[in-house]
């Protein structure tokens, strides 16, 4: 009985997340309130509140929830790598593939970066979306300076601005992949990540 019981709310849970995401996504989440979330997943407010405290923390939780297994995979120990950049490409190409092949990120993103009053309340998770852009940085400075040391960059690269550039295209590619989705293809954005990976070094 207890089983079924953190199952059921597990369940509910997850409702309400998906929920949050079509409302959010359909009116802003400046502009949904949690009574039109609770609506939306077939839940009263109380079931709301009782897994999360407000607006924010459920923003919170739905952003989790999309964003976690994307920074998984971009996590590896790159200085072991024989090819540090390699091994770069390869993880932010499986980003990039998980997020096409999957509408939620794609609507997830755009919540965030087209339907995210930056108001008083939402202050907070702003902050916590600006650290996961600089965990995402630096896992990719991680990177090139990995390949810096293995002799593997192009003279003059500067490894924390190259990361930037390449989190600004990376970025840029979800950013317009959120409004437009078939404005580009894969194979749009891997040649134009190994044109940028090749000017830092990369064989390939």
């Amino acid at each position: 009985m207890v089983r079924r019981t953190k199952e059921e709310a597990r369940a509910t849970r997850d409702r309400i997340l998906d929920a949050a995401e079509r409302v959010f996504h359909g009116k802003g989440v400046g502009r949904t309130s949690l009574s039109e979330v609770a609506t939306d997943a077939g839940v009263t407010r109380g079931a709301i509140y009782w897994h999360f405290a407000n607006k924010g923390e459920l923003f919170d939780a739905m952003m989790s929830r999309a964003i976690s297994p994307l920074e998984s995979i971009e996590q590896a120990d790159y200085a072991l790598a024989e090819c540090p950049l390699d091994e770069l490409r390869t993880r932010l190409l499986s980003i990039l593939e998980r997020i096409v092949d999957e509408p939620r990120y794609l609507r997830v993103f755009s919540i965030a970066w087209h339907k995210c009053e930056y108001v008083a309340e939402m202050v907070p998770i702003i902050d916590q979306c600006m650290a996961a852009g600089d965990r995402h940085l630096g896992r990719i400075e991680q990177a090139i300076r990995a390949a810096s040391a293995r002799g593997q960059l192009s003279p003059g690269v500067e490894p924390r601005r190259a990361a930037m550039g390449l989190k600004v295209l990376i970025d840029g590619l979800i950013a317009d992949w959120a409004m437009q989705p078939h404005a580009i293809g894969l194979d749009d954005a891997r040649a134009w990540i190994d044109c940028y990976l090749r000017g830092l070094g990369a064989r390939r």
